[in-house]
């Protein structure tokens, strides 16, 4: 009987998804248009959600190993490895689980209306979700926690969802390292050495299965899912990358679609993927780390590393240096201060801990900038996970520069008004031009009116892990999007952030399914404050766990 079952639903949801397509078939579909990527996954999508319909999820304990606390249930949905052959191999995705509280959090004795799943993706690719259920106990999401399931999960390839590995994590972090900001000829040769040593390892390690890590099979993997948790229709919200895949998700499945909110949208024009998108990050990463020098300057009586912002771009020059000749702790050299001070330019909470550390260590105490930077050998498995779907999937996705004087002439032109994060980014992306997996073309996003149900999009506009132009694009590929944006900031990932004006937008869309017109902007939420050093020491790096798994770029230190 589940068998009938299941091919009888399957046959509903393909009629349903057929008719997402371009009339014609994929035989004439525009190259890069969903019916020109194969029948073959669209059957097997079809197959799979019905299947995962039929089964649903056994929600349970969480395992030991998960570190959840027990108010949050755990439980596994199968995907098929490849869509094209759904009764093939398949692999177990983990998802977690908090119930709707169902009470208004203002007035405990009123009861609030169920409304579904609400499912978060905080990016990567190769950041993992299954932290995502415990921001209901926050203030900014106990509205939104009051009538939804709040559910997240390990995307294919991360944590305990087939593991990806291209690397023995015990050689993963090895430090101290360099960052040269104009990096010598035979420094460059060492690195393509070691990028094509990667991608060499994926191969090895991962196999045939290697090219069905990507962001297509992510957003056949999201549709599964929402039929597992027994969802007709999607509510998401993706962050950083997860909105690239999440608007796939909207231009494969658009009857699927019921509510979406894209946070710190990436640009998904098939042009960007993914090359040019690191280029404009790089860019943009280096008007951020000018955001934080300034700031650090308008502090000077705090944190004593200069008036202006070239006098602190000169301070953490002299900690550079200083780390080349005499490594902090052994451990931390110019390669583990850049990466960092990265953070900085992902979350403006991050700049008083990184102030007070440069402070220190340039005053004679290196213990503040040791504990924030140094690679912490417990942490290499899930960080050498994390860089290896990021890398698989984003060099599955699309054709990538494969002549290394294709990569040094645009990066060195780069590098001479953007030098804080441009080769940092190209090692870590370098793997992509030695890749031993087929290429896929970009999907081209869009949707046209009245072919989605009204779609949330939050930027900041001076993001530098997902600049503006992103949102501006994505905003113009959805038709009946409403754009909010953030002015004057720069944080990356701000749904349920500090924010109290774009968080009563996220509630108003996820709660009422309201949007406030097509545009709309916030004014920026308050710069963080200097703190005096004994309280740094005590505040220490902690961040909130999910935040810590958003779309930072997995990497050791370049």
């Amino acid at each position: 009987m589940r068998t009938a079952a299941v091919h009888a639903a399957a046959g509903s949801l393909l009629l349903t998804a057929l008719a997402a397509a371009p009339a014609g078939g994929a035989a004439q579909a525009p190259p890069g248009s969903p019916g020109a990527l194969g029948a073959a996954e669209l059957r097997g999508t079809a197959v799979a959600a019905a299947r995962a319909a039929d089964q649903r999820i056994d929600f349970g304990p969480c395992p030991g190993t998960q570190d959840l606390p027990g108010t949050v249930q755990c439980g596994t949905v199968r995907v098929p490895l490849d869509y094209a052959r759904p009764d093939g191999r398949q692999i177990e995705l983990t998802v977690s689980r908090v119930r709707a509280t169902g009470k208004d959090p203002d007035d405990s004795r009123r009861t609030v209306p169920r409304q579904g799943s609400l499912v978060h993706n905080p990016g990567g690719p190769g950041a993992g979700g299954m932290y995502f259920p415990m921001m209901g106990v926050l203030p900014e999401w106990k509205r939104v926690a009051a009538a939804y399931d709040l559910v997240g999960y390990a995307p294919r390839g991360v944590g305990r969802s087939a593991p990806l590995s291209c690397t023995d994590p015990g050689t993963f972090f090895q430090g101290p390292t360099k960052a040269p900001v104009h990096p010598s000829t035979t420094y460059k040769e060492e690195r393509v050495a070691q990028a094509k040593a990667y991608a060499r390892g994926c191969a090895a390690r991962a196999g045939e299965s290697l090219k069905h890590y990507n962001s297509l099979n992510n957003a056949r993997d999201l549709d599964v899912l929402r039929a597992a948790l027994g969802e007709n229709r999607l509510t998401f919200l993706g962050s950083s990358y997860g909105t690239y895949f999440g608007a796939l998700y909207a231009t494969l499945f658009p009857s699927h679609v019921r509510r979406m909110v894209f946070d710190s949208a990436v640009d998904p024009d098939p042009g960007q993927i993914w090359y040019r998108n690191n280029l404009d990050q790089s860019a943009a990463f280096e008007d951020r780390w000018a955001d934080f020098r300034a700031w650090v300057a308008r502090h000077d009586d705090v944190y004593g590393l200069g008036g202006t912002a070239r006098e602190v771009q000169e301070s953490y020059d002299r900690a550079s240096a200083r780390l080349a000749k005499k490594p902090a702790g052994g451990k931390v050299g110019p390669g583990q201060l850049q990466a960092a001070f990265l953070k900085a330019g992902y979350y403006d909470d991050h700049w008083p801990h990184r102030a007070h550390a440069l402070s220190a260590y340039l005053k004679g105490d290196p213990g503040p900038l040791v504990e924030q930077a140094q690679a912490y050998p417990e942490a290499a498995a899930e960080a050498e996970n994390a860089r290896a779907v990021y890398l698989a999937v984003e060099c599955n996705d699309a054709p990538w520069p494969t002549d290394w004087a294709v990569w040094d002439r645009d990066n060195t032109r780069l590098a001479r008004r953007a030098p804080f994060e441009t080769w940092a980014n190209v090692w870590t992306n370098l793997p992509c031009a030695y890749w031993r997996a087929p290429r896929q073309r970009p999907l081209d996003v869009r949707a046209g009116h009245g072919e989605l149900p009204p779609t949330l999009i939050l930027a900041a506009e001076r993001d530098a892990a997902a600049p503006y132009d992103g949102a501006l694009e994505l905003h113009r590929r959805l038709a009946g999007s409403a754009l909010v944006t953030e002015r004057d900031a720069g944080s990356h990932g701000i749904a349920g952030g500090p924010n109290a004006c774009l968080n009563g937008h996220l509630e108003a869309y996820l709660l009422t399914g309201r949007v406030p017109g097509r545009r709309a902007s916030c004014a920026p939420h308050p710069e963080p404050k200097p703190r005096p050093r004994s309280a740094d020491r005590q505040a220490g790096n902690a961040q909130p766990a999910e935040k810590a798994g958003q779309a930072e770029k997995s990497r050791p230190a370049a």
